[in-house]
């Protein structure tokens, strides 16, 4: 039987998903979300966040074997019913058993979509001989942000949009407070954002530096400060890094970030015929 999984969830709390909770933060953020469906098992060893339009995330103890894993697996899919799943993401070996059980029971092909390192920094380095300083983005940097989350979109998901089509979530990283930018001589040369903060960490996302002014440590002064910033709150800065990206991997680990093990990104296709 499968339970309703709360925010801040006891099974949230428990020693076997703790050691994996950097991988998995991103449960804790969808818990909280109204339109979330959220589940675990009766004894806390499977647990799964699911928000609407985006990934599912799937948790499971690494101590189920895999025959008790594949039943706990179909009783979340009898349980799920007829909901149709972009895609499942989690621990490598989890979200493609799951993908496959989820294509077989409704009849839809996966693929692998990418593999990203989840990383912490339990300590952060500034890198030396950096120009420039960090300041919050206000309003009259929205259409700015939004040519930048243009390139980012390019950049991290191969996906080309315009800079208008991006001014809607440029205006509610601005009006979160959680954007940060990079200045050298009144100009904008990076952006990062502090995206949420769970129990123990805060996560950064959006890190996006463009071309023509990389590899000038911009994104890593930037990504060090709003680190060091966290750590002053008490929190631990983790992000999520693509494998398929070794520059911006170079980048965290030259700060202080480790790594903290892998997140595969399965995409379900159209129901086959």
């Amino acid at each position: 039987m499968l339970e309703r999984l709360l925010p801040q969830d006891e099974a949230l709390c428990q020693e076997e998903f703790i050691q994996d909770e950097v991988p998995y933060n991103l449960i804790h953020l969808i818990t909280g979300l109204p339109e979330s469906v959220c589940l675990k098992s009766s004894d806390g060893r499977m647990i799964y966040a699911g928000s609407p339009r985006a990934n599912a995330w799937l948790w499971i103890s690494p101590n189920v074997p895999d025959d008790t894993r594949r039943h706990l697996f179909q009783e979340l899919l009898r349980e799920l019913g007829e909901m149709i799943l972009p895609g499942v993401t989690g621990k490598p070996v989890v979200a493609e058993q799951f993908a496959s059980c989820y294509a077989e029971y409704h009849r839809r092909a996966y693929r692998r979509h990418m593999t990203m390192e989840s990383y912490h920094a339990p300590d952060v380095r500034r890198p030396p001989f950096v120009e420039g300083m960090i300041r919050r983005a206000g309003v009259e940097d929205t259409q700015q942000v939004a040519k930048f989350l243009m390139g980012f979109s390019e950049d991290a998901y191969g996906v080309r949009v315009s800079a208008a089509t991006q001014h809607e979530t440029a205006g509610r990283f601005v009006r979160e407070g959680g954007l940060y930018l990079w200045m050298v001589g009144g100009k904008v040369v990076s952006m990062a954002n502090i995206a949420h903060r769970s129990p123990k960490h805060g996560r950064i996302n959006a890190v996006y530096t463009p071309r023509g002014e990389r590899k000038k440590g911009y994104a890593s002064a930037l990504v060090a400060e709003l680190g060091l910033s966290l750590l002053r709150e008490g929190m631990v800065p983790m992000l999520y890094a693509d494998q398929a990206n070794p520059h911006s991997n170079r980048l965290y680990q030259n700060i202080g970030f480790s790594r903290c093990g892998e997140i595969a990104d399965f995409k379900f296709a159209s129901r086959e015929t």
